[in-house]
Protein backbone atom coordinates (compact mmCIF):
# COMPACT_ATOMS: atom_id res chain seq x y z
CA UNK A 1 0.00 0.00 0.00
CA UNK A 2 1.34 3.32 -0.99
CA UNK A 3 2.48 5.81 1.71
CA UNK A 4 1.70 9.20 0.45
CA UNK A 5 2.58 11.29 3.32
CA UNK A 6 5.81 10.11 3.88
CA UNK A 7 6.40 9.91 -0.13
CA UNK A 8 5.33 14.07 0.22
CA UNK A 9 7.54 14.75 3.20
CA UNK A 10 10.62 13.65 1.22
CA UNK A 11 9.77 15.93 -1.33
CA UNK A 12 8.84 18.75 0.89
CA UNK A 13 12.29 18.38 2.25
CA UNK A 14 13.99 18.42 -0.99
CA UNK A 15 11.47 21.79 -1.41
CA UNK A 16 12.60 22.99 1.63
CA UNK A 17 16.40 23.08 0.72
CA UNK A 18 15.63 24.82 -2.20
CA UNK A 19 13.95 27.47 -0.54
CA UNK A 20 16.59 28.29 1.47
CA UNK A 21 18.85 27.81 -1.10
CA UNK A 22 16.94 30.66 -3.12
CA UNK A 23 17.80 33.45 -0.66
CA UNK A 24 15.80 36.33 1.12
CA UNK A 25 11.84 36.02 0.14
CA UNK A 26 10.54 39.32 -1.29
CA UNK A 27 8.28 41.66 1.87
CA UNK A 28 4.77 41.19 2.02
CA UNK A 29 2.61 43.56 -0.19
CA UNK A 30 -0.84 42.63 1.04
CA UNK A 31 -2.64 44.03 3.30
CA UNK A 32 -2.74 43.26 6.97
CA UNK A 33 -3.76 39.28 7.65
CA UNK A 34 -7.33 38.62 7.59
CA UNK A 35 -9.03 36.95 9.89
CA UNK A 36 -9.60 33.27 9.38
CA UNK A 37 -11.12 31.70 12.07
CA UNK A 38 -13.06 35.10 12.69
CA UNK A 39 -14.27 34.71 9.50
CA UNK A 40 -15.16 30.69 10.26
CA UNK A 41 -16.55 31.90 14.01
CA UNK A 42 -18.76 34.37 12.40
CA UNK A 43 -20.36 32.47 9.75
CA UNK A 44 -24.34 32.52 10.02
CA UNK A 45 -24.52 28.96 8.58
CA UNK A 46 -21.71 26.38 8.53
CA UNK A 47 -19.13 28.19 6.81
CA UNK A 48 -17.76 26.67 3.84
CA UNK A 49 -13.77 26.63 3.62
CA UNK A 50 -13.67 26.41 -0.72
CA UNK A 51 -10.37 25.00 -2.12
CA UNK A 52 -8.99 26.05 -5.57
CA UNK A 53 -7.65 22.48 -6.34
CA UNK A 54 -6.36 21.12 -9.90
CA UNK A 55 -5.25 17.41 -9.02
CA UNK A 56 -4.35 15.16 -6.12
CA UNK A 57 -2.31 11.83 -5.98
CA UNK A 58 -5.47 9.39 -5.17
CA UNK A 59 -7.68 11.14 -7.93
CA UNK A 60 -5.28 12.31 -10.64
CA UNK A 61 -6.61 15.11 -12.68
CA UNK A 62 -9.63 16.87 -10.98
CA UNK A 63 -10.30 19.56 -13.13
CA UNK A 64 -8.11 20.11 -16.53
CA UNK A 65 -10.40 23.61 -17.18
CA UNK A 66 -8.19 25.12 -14.44
CA UNK A 67 -8.14 28.92 -13.52
CA UNK A 68 -7.60 29.55 -9.92
CA UNK A 69 -8.58 32.99 -9.76
CA UNK A 70 -12.07 33.02 -11.59
CA UNK A 71 -12.48 29.80 -9.28
CA UNK A 72 -12.12 31.64 -6.37
CA UNK A 73 -14.39 34.74 -7.55
CA UNK A 74 -16.85 32.34 -7.66
CA UNK A 75 -16.47 30.55 -4.69
CA UNK A 76 -16.80 34.16 -3.11
CA UNK A 77 -19.86 35.45 -4.80
CA UNK A 78 -21.62 31.88 -3.77
CA UNK A 79 -21.17 32.83 -0.27
CA UNK A 80 -18.13 30.97 1.12
CA UNK A 81 -16.40 32.30 3.81
CA UNK A 82 -12.71 31.78 3.50
CA UNK A 83 -10.88 29.79 0.47
CA UNK A 84 -7.91 27.47 0.69
CA UNK A 85 -5.71 27.56 -2.15
CA UNK A 86 -3.61 24.11 -2.74
CA UNK A 87 0.37 25.27 -3.42
CA UNK A 88 1.99 22.05 -3.60
CA UNK A 89 3.42 21.50 -6.99
CA UNK A 90 4.22 17.75 -7.25
CA UNK A 91 1.43 16.26 -6.06
CA UNK A 92 -1.32 18.67 -6.70
CA UNK A 93 -0.55 20.69 -9.87
CA UNK A 94 -0.22 23.53 -7.32
CA UNK A 95 1.77 27.15 -7.00
CA UNK A 96 2.34 29.82 -4.70
CA UNK A 97 1.60 31.57 -7.39
CA UNK A 98 -2.18 30.74 -7.36
CA UNK A 99 -2.44 31.96 -3.70
CA UNK A 100 -0.97 35.56 -4.47
CA UNK A 101 -3.26 36.03 -7.43
CA UNK A 102 -6.45 34.13 -5.60
CA UNK A 103 -5.06 36.93 -2.68
CA UNK A 104 -5.21 39.83 -4.68
CA UNK A 105 -8.59 38.92 -6.26
CA UNK A 106 -11.06 38.11 -3.59
CA UNK A 107 -11.50 39.73 -0.39
CA UNK A 108 -12.42 36.93 1.72
CA UNK A 109 -9.45 34.57 3.91
CA UNK A 110 -7.08 32.74 2.17
CA UNK A 111 -5.32 29.76 3.50
CA UNK A 112 -2.09 28.19 2.12
CA UNK A 113 -3.01 24.27 1.85
CA UNK A 114 0.18 22.96 1.87
CA UNK A 115 2.96 20.55 3.95
CA UNK A 116 4.69 22.99 6.17
CA UNK A 117 7.73 21.63 8.16
CA UNK A 118 9.60 24.71 8.36
CA UNK A 119 9.75 28.38 8.36
CA UNK A 120 10.74 29.28 5.32
CA UNK A 121 7.53 27.86 4.14
CA UNK A 122 5.65 30.12 6.18
CA UNK A 123 7.64 33.67 5.34
CA UNK A 124 6.70 32.65 2.07
CA UNK A 125 3.07 31.95 2.47
CA UNK A 126 3.23 35.39 4.71
CA UNK A 127 5.00 36.83 1.71
CA UNK A 128 2.53 36.03 -0.97
CA UNK A 129 0.15 37.31 1.52
CA UNK A 130 -1.91 34.54 3.35
CA UNK A 131 -3.61 34.52 6.28
CA UNK A 132 -3.94 31.50 7.37
CA UNK A 133 -1.51 27.88 7.08
CA UNK A 134 -1.77 24.44 7.80
CA UNK A 135 -0.17 22.50 9.89
CA UNK A 136 -0.51 18.72 10.01
CA UNK A 137 0.06 16.60 13.30
CA UNK A 138 0.60 13.30 11.54
CA UNK A 139 3.74 15.18 9.56
CA UNK A 140 5.48 16.95 12.66
CA UNK A 141 6.50 16.15 15.76
CA UNK A 142 5.07 18.12 18.68
CA UNK A 143 7.46 20.38 19.51
CA UNK A 144 7.83 21.27 15.63
CA UNK A 145 3.90 21.60 15.52
CA UNK A 146 4.42 24.22 18.88
CA UNK A 147 7.21 25.95 17.15
CA UNK A 148 5.82 26.43 13.66
CA UNK A 149 2.39 27.59 15.15
CA UNK A 150 3.90 29.99 17.44
CA UNK A 151 6.09 31.62 14.46
CA UNK A 152 3.49 31.66 11.87
CA UNK A 153 0.89 32.98 14.55
CA UNK A 154 3.58 36.23 15.44
CA UNK A 155 3.76 37.00 11.81
CA UNK A 156 -0.10 37.70 12.24
CA UNK A 157 -1.22 34.85 10.60
CA UNK A 158 -3.94 32.05 11.73
CA UNK A 159 -2.91 28.40 12.17
CA UNK A 160 -5.21 25.91 11.23
CA UNK A 161 -4.05 22.63 12.73
CA UNK A 162 -5.14 19.14 11.61
CA UNK A 163 -5.66 15.98 13.43
CA UNK A 164 -6.57 12.59 12.40
CA UNK A 165 -6.61 10.90 14.98
CA UNK A 166 -7.56 10.92 18.69
CA UNK A 167 -3.81 10.59 19.99
CA UNK A 168 -3.05 13.53 18.02
CA UNK A 169 -5.51 16.23 19.12
CA UNK A 170 -3.80 16.67 22.46
CA UNK A 171 -0.41 18.04 20.43
CA UNK A 172 -2.98 19.96 18.62
CA UNK A 173 -4.25 21.37 21.03
CA UNK A 174 -0.96 22.34 22.76
CA UNK A 175 -0.16 24.54 19.71
CA UNK A 176 -2.72 27.02 20.11
CA UNK A 177 -4.27 27.00 16.87
CA UNK A 178 -6.67 29.67 15.62
CA UNK A 179 -8.86 26.67 13.98
CA UNK A 180 -8.65 22.37 14.75
CA UNK A 181 -9.28 20.75 11.34
CA UNK A 182 -10.88 17.00 11.55
CA UNK A 183 -9.46 15.23 8.37
CA UNK A 184 -11.84 12.56 7.39
CA UNK A 185 -8.93 11.59 4.56
CA UNK A 186 -6.40 9.27 6.20
CA UNK A 187 -2.78 10.18 4.96
CA UNK A 188 -0.83 7.58 4.49
CA UNK A 189 -3.96 5.35 2.63
CA UNK A 190 -5.95 8.43 1.19
CA UNK A 191 -9.04 6.29 2.04
CA UNK A 192 -11.99 9.24 3.45
CA UNK A 193 -14.36 8.59 6.37
CA UNK A 194 -17.11 10.75 7.71
CA UNK A 195 -16.91 8.79 11.22
CA UNK A 196 -13.58 10.32 11.52
CA UNK A 197 -14.76 13.87 12.58
CA UNK A 198 -17.95 12.62 14.16
CA UNK A 199 -15.37 11.07 16.82
CA UNK A 200 -13.24 13.23 17.06
CA UNK A 201 -14.90 17.22 16.64
CA UNK A 202 -17.06 16.34 19.82
CA UNK A 203 -14.04 15.92 21.77
CA UNK A 204 -12.07 19.85 20.45
CA UNK A 205 -12.23 22.15 23.08
CA UNK A 206 -15.06 24.41 22.74
CA UNK A 207 -13.33 27.30 22.25
CA UNK A 208 -11.25 26.49 19.17
CA UNK A 209 -13.40 26.70 16.08
CA UNK A 210 -13.62 22.93 14.57
CA UNK A 211 -13.86 22.38 10.91
CA UNK A 212 -14.44 19.39 9.48
CA UNK A 213 -11.81 18.00 6.19
CA UNK A 214 -12.68 15.87 3.47
CA UNK A 215 -15.44 13.39 1.88
CA UNK A 216 -18.08 15.91 1.69
CA UNK A 217 -19.29 16.17 -1.28
CA UNK A 218 -23.60 16.44 -0.50
CA UNK A 219 -25.60 19.15 1.52
CA UNK A 220 -26.30 15.34 3.68
CA UNK A 221 -22.56 15.37 4.02
CA UNK A 222 -22.29 18.56 5.19
CA UNK A 223 -25.34 17.79 7.71
CA UNK A 224 -23.77 15.40 9.53
CA UNK A 225 -20.68 17.43 9.72
CA UNK A 226 -22.54 20.11 11.58
CA UNK A 227 -24.73 17.68 13.53
CA UNK A 228 -21.03 16.32 15.09
CA UNK A 229 -20.31 20.07 16.24
CA UNK A 230 -18.25 20.89 13.19
CA UNK A 231 -18.47 25.20 12.83
CA UNK A 232 -17.22 24.71 8.88
CA UNK A 233 -16.38 22.06 6.17
CA UNK A 234 -13.27 22.62 4.12
CA UNK A 235 -14.73 21.32 0.76
CA UNK A 236 -12.12 20.48 -2.53
CA UNK A 237 -12.83 17.90 -4.55
CA UNK A 238 -16.78 18.06 -4.98
CA UNK A 239 -16.66 22.16 -5.64
CA UNK A 240 -14.04 21.18 -8.80
CA UNK A 241 -15.57 18.70 -10.18
CA UNK A 242 -18.12 20.51 -12.46
CA UNK A 243 -17.21 21.95 -15.05
CA UNK A 244 -18.06 25.57 -14.82
CA UNK A 245 -18.89 27.78 -12.01
CA UNK A 246 -22.80 27.64 -12.33
CA UNK A 247 -22.27 24.24 -11.14
CA UNK A 248 -19.53 25.16 -7.82
CA UNK A 249 -21.54 28.25 -7.31
CA UNK A 250 -24.96 26.39 -6.41
CA UNK A 251 -22.97 23.14 -4.95
CA UNK A 252 -20.85 25.69 -2.93
CA UNK A 253 -24.75 27.37 -1.73
CA UNK A 254 -26.40 23.30 -1.42
CA UNK A 255 -23.81 22.80 1.51
CA UNK A 256 -23.68 26.41 3.20
CA UNK A 257 -27.50 27.47 3.56
CA UNK A 258 -28.77 24.14 4.16
CA UNK A 259 -27.72 23.06 7.95
CA UNK A 260 -27.41 26.84 10.36
CA UNK A 261 -25.51 26.55 13.06
CA UNK A 262 -27.50 25.96 16.19
CA UNK A 263 -28.66 29.87 17.86
CA UNK A 264 -26.75 28.86 21.22
CA UNK A 265 -23.12 28.29 18.81
CA UNK A 266 -23.51 31.76 16.85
Amino acid sequence: MTDFLAAILAQKAREVDALRAAGPLPARTADAPRGFARAIAGAKDLAVIAEVKQASPSKGLIQPSFHPVATAQAYEAAGASCISVLTDQHFFRGDIAHLRAVREAVSLPVLRKDFIVDECQIDEAFSQGADAVLLICAALSPSRLRALSRYAQDLGLDVLVEVHREDELAAAVEAHPSVIGVNNRDLTTFEVRLDTAERLIPLVPKDIPAIAESGVHTPQDAARMAACGARGILVGESLMRPADHAGRRALLQALRVSVPVPEADR
